[in-house]
């Protein structure tokens, strides 16, 4: 028994490496990458610390290279989430009375594995699997995860150590359980980074999860598993499916145990699933917390006395990095008519630039879309634009499935502010530009907060300081990251807080004390050490 308060002080943020010609790193990843392509993965489900196999196996295939099978994931079905959820429940005691400085050790070690032994596997996995860039991986699956898994650690350190004031006599404090019964944490595609800390942050504070990932970041994702394994992580504390979305939904959302669900995905996912925990609400122990980030239309608004060399590479890297697949991509953008030749004329220049094609080759800055679906649904508003006379492709267009889902970077001129690649997420690489007049300002503002039901992040370009000032105060519901002379997407973790409200979520912040607060139920206690014999007060004499 220790009789110690263990803080844990604030991390730096991890590293980014280069990945540079000439690198160590660079040499140490692309044989990575070759040795993953030479093997074929069989991965199980892991429930209560055994690897779990099924009968039915779902092949992996990288979306650049769709020949090529990575391996297969064996999925499972209902009997599994129950497995899951039971496996949980029975490892809840003892992981919530578990020390939280042993607790934290297991993070902090898988935090530590990512930046040393895994991290040229954990970034290989991401790209093959989900078709990232090597820059795009480390800032996502080695350095976001690390990061995320280590200030995490020390957030909830701060927590413990917030206590009551105690006047003489009284002793004051405040507990901070788990809590009771299981999370539900269902992760998306497009960041590992955001898959690992979903799970993590509710398990950091005591609770156990039942994890289900996206079915094309299951190959970073088991990975990842394998190094919380290795870390210490106890069995059953976090459990590892593959199954339905519907299948999970009914089972879980049905379960008098749900304690809470931290998601990540689309609006219309989300929205079902409060619907259907508002409908089963007399079902459960306690009131579940529902955390969730979803889509976003994230805009950049230029002003007329705005670096155009700043806003070019900038739409450039928030609308294209990643294919746009991120619910922060830059999707929609204002121009001043002074400025607007000038940047449409270097934007278009910088995306001819832009080399696209598999992650294994590092010269090429733009990779395929995760699947299908998405390229389909992708180049069906490409289609739409080409055909309607009111809207200009300026660059791009082009799209192609042969060998994989790659989509050209495109950049598109709306004459209609409320044309449809201007409202609707598309979540790929596709900018719509629209010029306003130098001398309409204002309604360009109205038109900026209003044009979309989302409010994630958004960005603002000027230099003129007073400008910045009232647009800052005009936008403020119009994002829950607002970036000055910066691209709206990039967060990183102790420095932005992530995370919007309106239709893009619940804006709980992750990587931040905010968000931890939401997996954790205080417990106030006062002991009173010398108590009153007479109920008597002295007003009654």
């Amino acid at each position: 028994m220790n009789n110690a308060y263990f803080y844990f002080p604030k991390p730096e943020n991890e590293p980014v490496r280069s990945y540079a010609p000439g690198t160590a790193e660079r040499a140490g990843l692309k044989a990575q990458l070759d040795r993953m392509k030479k093997e074929v993965a069989d991965i199980p489900m892991y429930i209560g610390g055994e690897e779990v196999r099924t009968a039915r196996q779902i092949a992996l295939h990288p979306p650049h290279e769709r020949k090529h099978t990575l391996g297969s994931f064996h999925q499972g079905g209902r009997e599994h989430v129950e497995q899951a959820i039971a496996a949980a429940l029975a490892a809840r005691a003892q992981w919530a009375d578990t020390s939280w400085e042993h607790r934290a050790a297991v993070f902090l070690k898988a935090a530590e594995l990512l930046a040393t032994r895994y991290r040229y596997a954990i970034n290989a996995a991401t790209m093959l699997g989900q078709s990232k860039n090597a820059f795009q991986a480390e800032i996502d699956s080695a350095c976001e995860l690390i990061d995320f898994l280590r200030f995490n650690v020390h957030y909830l350190s701060e927590i413990y150590a917030q206590q009551p004031y105690s006047p003489p006599g009284v002793n004051n404090r405040m507990e901070y359980r788990p809590l009771e019964g299981f999370v539900l944490a269902v992760t998306p595609f497009n960041f590992s980074a955001i898959a690992g800390n979903l799970p993590c942050s509710a398990a950091m504070c005591g609770n156990v999860v039942v994890w289900k990932p996206a079915d094309t970041q299951v190959f970073a994702a088991q990975l990842f598993m394998q190094v919380l394994i290795e870390a210490g992580l106890p069995p059953g504390v976090i459990n590892l499916i593959y199954v339905d979305g519907p299948v999970l939904g009914e089972v879980c959302f049905s379960h008098p145990d749900f304690a809470g669900i931290h998601f990540t995905g689309s609006t219309a996912v989300f929205r079902t699933m409060w619907k259907t925990i508002g409908e089963n609400i007399q079902v459960y122990k306690s009131y579940p917390r529902i955390v969730g980030e979803t889509g976003g239309k994230d805009f950049v608004l230029v002003h007329a006395s705005a670096d155009v060399d700043a806003v070019v590479a900038n739409l450039a890297r928030g609308a294209f990095e990643y294919q746009g697949q991120k619910c922060s991509a830059a999707s929609r953008a204002y121009l001043p008519s002074s400025l607007a030749a000038s940047v449409k004329e270097r934007l278009v220049a910088a995306v001819k630039s832009m080399k696209m094609g598999p992650v294994e080759d590092f010269g090429n800055f733009i990779n395929a879309v995760i699947d299908e679906r998405a390229f389909d649904k992708i180049s069906g508003y490409i289609d739409r634009a080409k055909q309607d006379p009111g809207v200009s492709i300026l660059v791009g267009g082009e799209y192609d499935k042969t060998d994989g889902y790659f989509i050209s970077p495109t950049v598109i001129e709306a004459s209609d502010p409320r044309y449809v690649t201007l409202c609707e997420e598309i979540f790929g690489p596709v900018l719509t530009l629209y010029v306003y007049d130098d001398n309409k300002f204002e309604e360009i503002l109205e038109l900026t907060d209003s044009t979309s039901g989302y409010a994630l992040t958004g960005a603002f370009f000027a230099r003129d300081r007073q400008v910045i000032e009232r647009v800052t105060r005009r936008l403020v519901n119009s994002a829950g990251n607002f970036y000055i002379n910066d691209k709206p997407t990039g967060a990183v973790v102790g420095q932005q807080p992530f995370g919007g409200a309106r239709a893009s979520g619940t804006n709980d912040k992750a990587g931040s004390l905010l968000n931890l607060y939401r997996w954790l139920s205080a417990r106030t206690i006062k002991e009173t050490f010398v108590p009153v014999t007479d109920y008597r007060y002295p007003f009654l004499g």
